[in-house]
This record gives structure tokens, C-alpha cells and sequence, in this order.
């Protein structure tokens, strides 16, 4: 598969995705979102892939949405008029899919079902959706040189790409709306003080730093139990009962250990490296759970 606003590099086991529009900062299009959702379906799949880094390519990471297309820059039907129903019912309609839905969201979430740890690595402005995105990552890294900004109100829209989801979470409420009403841009150490980020690291620094992080997360790792520990993770903080999450942990402790769960018990005993068989490719029968 190629792509013209992206590359796609794998070593190790670990991808590093790029966002290839350095000219434009790495601006968001509606192809854009296109080939990142068919690479975190792909990556998810590819049982070549272990982990994902997502980086920029040049001075930025993703400097928001590219506002110079003609027509709805964000790529929406000005023509119709949506519901709320329509959003329940018909979501994967194509006059929905392509002329109502948010684009970052789907990026997001295409982010959230991947089966694989997702890492951002963020080398500069990242900003609207090159900050929105990075929330459904699972760790985020930046340089000393990343300046962040959720700065719709400035534009007067919305926070989009399920941050309204994501952001709270991560950092709570009130240092979410705080970021997001002042619609400020700030550095990275307002963003490790505030608990967005992970670690800041020099520029040159950066990307080694993301890549060796995602080599430790798949290193000596059933595939399998990682896409369900991060799933089990993402999924089950948010039920409103710890019986659900009993239920998923009970059935995916069942099919890890008649599989990699053994042989992980057995280089144990044998005080040897273990020699893992499963694939992220092939899950348990009630993986996705909240699909059944």
C-alpha cells in the first residue's frame, strides 16, 4: 500500500508512522484521515507489527486542520440536515459517513480499536487535530520544542476526534477545560505538569527515545495478551461497574492460558526466553466483547 500523506516504516517490529506533508506542517486533509485509518486497520493486522510510533515529518507534528480547501474545509455536506438519530442509526451510511462525521473522530477511533500499543512522539505544533489525535495514543512523548493547542474556540467550533472522551480522562476536567476554553497554545512543560505527557526529551533525542519505549511494550511479549491487556484497559475504565471489567478479565485469562500463557509459564520454570505463537491476527472468539 502506498500513501501520499504518510510513510510507513517498520524495524524491529515497531512502525513508525510519519504525517508527510512537512510543506503545510503537516496539516490535516480528508486524505489525510483516509490513509491513517486504513494504516492503524493495517498495522492492527499486520502481524509484523508489534507497536506504533506516530511522529511528524520536519518542524511539526500536525498543525491542526488544512484550512485552504475549497468548500467546507472540513470535508462536510453543507446539504443536509443531521439528527442525533441519524448519528445512532445510521453512522456507517455513506451520506453520514462522508458528509456528517467528524474525520479526527474516525482517526480516533480507528486509534482506539487498533490491536497494537500506539506511542506519539511529538516533534513540534501539535494543534486542533494534531492535538486532538494524539489523546486515543496510548503514551506521549514530545520535544522540547512541541508547542499543544486545542484552540477550536479560537475558531468558534468544537473540540472534536472524541476529545471530549479522551481529554478528561487523561487529565481531568478541570485542567481539560481550562486548556480547551482558553483555547491557548502551550509548551511542552505546561503539558507534562498538567499530566498529558509522558516525558519531554531534546528534539534530536525524541523518536529513539518513542522507538525504545515501543520495543520494551512487544519485546518477549505474547501479541495476543498485549492487544487484549490495552483493550482491557481502554474498555473497561470506562464501565460503570468493576463486574464488567471481572467479566472480560475472567474470559481473556481463560484463552491466554491454554496458548501463549503456557509457554510464558514454561520459560518461566525453564528459566528461558519464551517463544510466543500467538497472533494479534487471529484473537480469542469473544474478542471484540463489546461487539457481542
Amino acid at each position: 500500500m502506498t500513501y501520499k500523506t504518510l510513510t510507513w516504516e517498520v524495524a524491529d517490529r515497531v512502525l513508525t508512522l510519519t504525517l508527510n506533508r512537512p510543506d503545510q506542517l503537516n496539516a490535516f486533509t480528508v486524505e489525510m484521515a483516509h490513509e491513517l485509518i486504513a494504516a492503524f486497520e493495517r498495522a492492527s493486522e499486520d502481524d509484523g507489527v508489534g507497536a506504533v510510533v506516530v511522529t511528524g515529518a520536519g518542524r511539526a507534528f500536525c498543525a491542526g486542520m488544512d484550512l485552504s480547501s475549497n468548500g467546507n474545509v472540513f470535508g462536510l455536506d453543507e446539504s443536509l440536515s443531521p439528527t442525533l438519530a441519524d448519528m445512532r442509526e445510521r453512522l456507517d451510511d455513506p451520506a453520514i459517513r462522508d458528509g456528517v462525521r467528524d474525520t479526527g473522530g474516525r482517526v480516533t477511533l480507528a486509534i482506539y480499536n487498533c490491536k497494537k500499543p500506539v506511542i506519539a512522539a511529538i516533534n513540534g505544533a501539535a494543534v486542533g487535530i494534531g492535538a486532538t489525535m494524539m489523546l486515543a495514543m496510548d503514551i506521549r512523548m514530545a520535544s522540547e520544542k512541541a508547542r499543544i493547542g486545542f484552540v477550536f474556540g479560537k475558531l468558534g467550533i468544537v473540540p472534536e476526534a472524541c476529545s471530549s472522551w479522551f481529554l478528561p480522562r487523561l487529565v481531568g476536567p478541570q485542567q481539560a477545560l481550562e486548556w480547551v476554553l482558553s483555547a491557548e497554545i502551550f509548551d511542552a512543560a505546561e503539558g507534562l505538569r498538567g499530566g498529558l505527557l509522558r516525558s519531554v526529551h531534546a528534539p534530536e533525542e525524541l523518536l529513539g527515545a518513542a522507538q525504545a519505549l515501543a520495543r520494551k511494550f512487544i519485546a518477549g511479549r505474547s501479541p495476543v495478551a498485549v492487544a487484549l491487556a490495552r483493550q482491557m484497559m481502554l474498555r473497561n475504565s470506562a464501565q460503570p461497574h468493576p463486574i464488567a471489567a471481572h467479566q472480560v478479565d475472567s474470559l481473556a485469562m481463560f484463552y491466554t492460558s491454554l496458548e501463549d500463557g503456557k509457554e510464558g509459564v514454561a520459560a518461566f520454570l525453564e528459566k528461558r526466553d519464551p517463544n510466543f505463537t500467538g497472533k494479534a491476527s487471529k484473537m480469542p472468539s469473544f474478542y471484540p466483547w463489546d461487539e457481542q
